[in-house]
C-alpha cells in the first residue's frame, strides 16, 4: 500500500499513466475510489497522482483541528515525498479550497489550477442537496458503507476546516492560470461563489456546466474531461 509520512501523519496515494504531472485533490468526505473513472481517462495523458485526504479513505484520521492551510502542506509534503518539484493541481469542491491555497502557500509547486464545484470562502456552514442530505446520515449509521467509511469525528474536522476557509481578499496573488468550472445548480456551493472567484483571479477561466455540484461524475463527465484535457494542454 504506497503511503508516504508527511506532516507527522500517514498519507495514501496512488500514482497512474505518465506524463506531466497532476495532483488530483477530492472533497469532504471521500476518498480516491470515487475518482476512479476520472483517474483512468486522465492517466491516459498525465502522471495522475491521487491522494486521500487527512481524514478520509486509507490516510490518518487525527482528533484535532484541521485547516485548509495544513491540507494544502499536507499536498506539498507529498509532492516533496515523491521529487516532484511542480505539476498541475485539480481540485474537486473542499479539495478545490486546498488547491487555492496550494497556489497560494506554494506557488512554485503549482503549473496549471483547476477548480471543480468550489469557491474561495465557507459560508459560515456548508449547504448539502437532498440526496447528500439523505446519503451522509445512513452512512454514520452504518447502513450505506464505501469501501473505507470515513468516522463521523474526522468527517466534522474537515467540514470545520472547510466552512473556516476564506482566500477572498488573497485571490490576486494567484499566479496560476486557473480554469474554473461549476454547475449552475450546485446548491452546495452555488454558482455565485464561483463568479466571484472567477472575478478575483485574473486572467481565470470560468466554464459553467448544466448539473449540480457532482456534475462531473455524472451525465456531465464527458464535457468535463473534455475541458479539463484542452486547458491542461493549452
Amino acid at each position: 500500500m504506497p503511503t508516504a509520512q508527511v506532516n507527522g501523519i500517514t498519507l495514501y496515494y496512488e500514482v497512474h499513466g505518465a506524463g506531466e504531472p497532476l495532483l488530483l485533490i477530492g472533497g469532504l468526505g471521500g476518498d480516491i475510489t470515487l475518482f476512479a473513472g476520472i483517474i483512468a481517462w486522465l492517466a491516459r495523458r498525465y502522471q495522475v497522482v491521487a491522494f486521500d485526504n487527512r481524514g478520509s479513505g486509507r490516510s490518518s484520521k487525527p482528533d484535532i483541528p484541521y485547516t485548509i492551510a495544513m491540507m494544502a502542506d499536507d499536498a506539498a509534503g507529498l509532492m516533496e515525498a515523491l521529487s516532484i518539484e511542480r505539476a498541475h493541481i485539480m481540485g474537486v469542491s473542499m479539495g478545490g479550497r486546498i488547491a487555492l491555497e496550494s497556489a497560494l502557500a506554494h506557488p512554485g509547486q503549482v503549473g496549471k489550477l483547476v477548480l471543480v464545484s468550489t469557491s474561495a470562502a465557507g459560508r459560515g456552514k456548508v449547504t448539502m442537496s437532498w440526496p447528500m442530505r439523505l446519503l451522509l446520515p445512513l452512512t454514520w449509521l452504518g447502513l450505506l458503507r464505501g469501501k473505507y467509511p470515513q468516522p463521523r469525528y474526522a468527517h466534522q474536522r474537515q467540514r470545520e476546516a472547510s466552512v473556516r476557509y476564506d482566500a477572498s481578499g488573497r485571490l490576486g496573488l494567484i499566479q496560476a492560470p486557473t480554469l474554473i468550472l461549476h454547475g449552475r445548480r450546485d446548491r452546495s456551493m452555488p454558482l455565485e461563489l464561483a463568479g466571484r472567484m472567477h472575478a478575483g483571479i485574473a486572467g481565470s477561466q470560468m466554464e459553467v456546466f448544466r448539473g449540480g455540484h457532482m456534475f462531473f461524475l455524472l451525465s456531465e463527465r464527458e464535457a468535463f474531461l473534455g475541458q479539463v484535457d484542452r486547458f491542461l494542454a493549452g
